[in-house]
């Protein structure tokens, strides 16, 4: 069975922003662009002094990186509720879905993390130079590059990055949890690897703002950035978003990369869809 990122047929109607809802951008969008542009030239400087020290390791730029996320999300008045602890292991991934542009705030917000993006991310203006400054490992989807792909996954697991990957390939409109595509986790079938590898699932849940429609938050499809940036300023007050650390699970205990894909799956919807259906957590 093919699920769809949404609901064809069903895009939400266009949102109208009143006139607070403009004062309200006036005023964040401003603070916003200082804070995550101020961050990224602030991380660029200091850039320059840790790559020739430190080479591929990030022993202080990821720090900014989370405290920028952090204060964004501040920013644009979206509470953040964390459940679990994040994946302590040396040789740790993460997995999570992935329902919208907010998921890099909220999932760099609380642990240091370099996200896997397919190779055409690199170009795109705006999200491309930061995930390049951020350090995000871009791949290509193609089987003929699995052998590159292994050893690049090696060396920076070796450094104690964690990689997070969006296993669905596509964001949602946040209401589902789309099949995981497996080629990608036959990388951490390799002998160097299997042995020590853990994999953490993440869920990241979005709860609408009271009387907004149910998917505010996701971004399919040919949905524009502004746009979607500027309804989420503009919204006040805002809904919420939940972000949960499962407990880890070790690679050598799965046969194959099928079955451990199907296993973070399972574990991952029913998750996110139990969430969604209790509505935001109180506290």
């Amino acid at each position: 069975m093919i699920v769809e990122p949404w609901d064809p047929g069903s895009e939400p109607a266009e949102y109208k922003i009143t006139a607070m809802g403009w004062l309200r951008i006036a005023v964040r969008a401003p603070i916003l662009a200082l804070v995550v542009f101020g961050g990224l030239a602030v991380l660029l400087m200091i850039r320059l002094i840790e790559r020739p020290l430190c080479g591929a390791d990030r022993p202080v730029t990821p720090w900014i990186t989370q405290g920028v996320c952090r204060t964004a999300l501040r920013i644009m008045g979206l509470p953040l509720h964390v459940e679990g602890k994040a994946l302590t292991s040396k040789l740790g991934v993460v997995v999570a879905n992935h329902a919208s542009w907010l998921d890099i705030f909220a999932l760099n917000s609380r642990k240091n993390i370099y996200f896997v993006s397919k190779a055409e991310v690199a170009g795109w203006p705006g999200i491309g130079w930061l995930a390049r400054a951020t350090g995000t490992v871009f791949i290509k989807r193609d089987r003929k590059e699995a052998r590159f792909q292994t050893q690049l996954f090696r060396e920076r697991l070796s450094l104690g990055h964690r990689l997070l990957f969006f296993p669905e390939g596509t964001s949602t409109d946040g209401r589902r949890v789309l099949p995981f595509k497996t080629t990608l986790f036959q990388a951490f079938f390799d002998e160097s690897l299997k042995h020590e590898l853990e994999i953490q699932v993440v869920s990241v849940v979005y709860h609408a703002p009271a009387g907004a429609d149910a998917r505010f938050y996701g971004w399919w499809g040919d949905m524009g950035f502004g746009p979607s940036l500027l309804n989420v300023l503009a919204q006040s007050p805002q809904g919420a978003i939940e972000l949960v650390y499962h407990q880890p699970v070790a690679v050598a205990d799965f046969a194959n990369r099928k079955a451990l894909a199907a296993h973070l799956e399972a574990e991952l919807r029913t998750d996110v869809m139990a969430r969604l259906s209790r509505g935001i957590p109180k506290g």
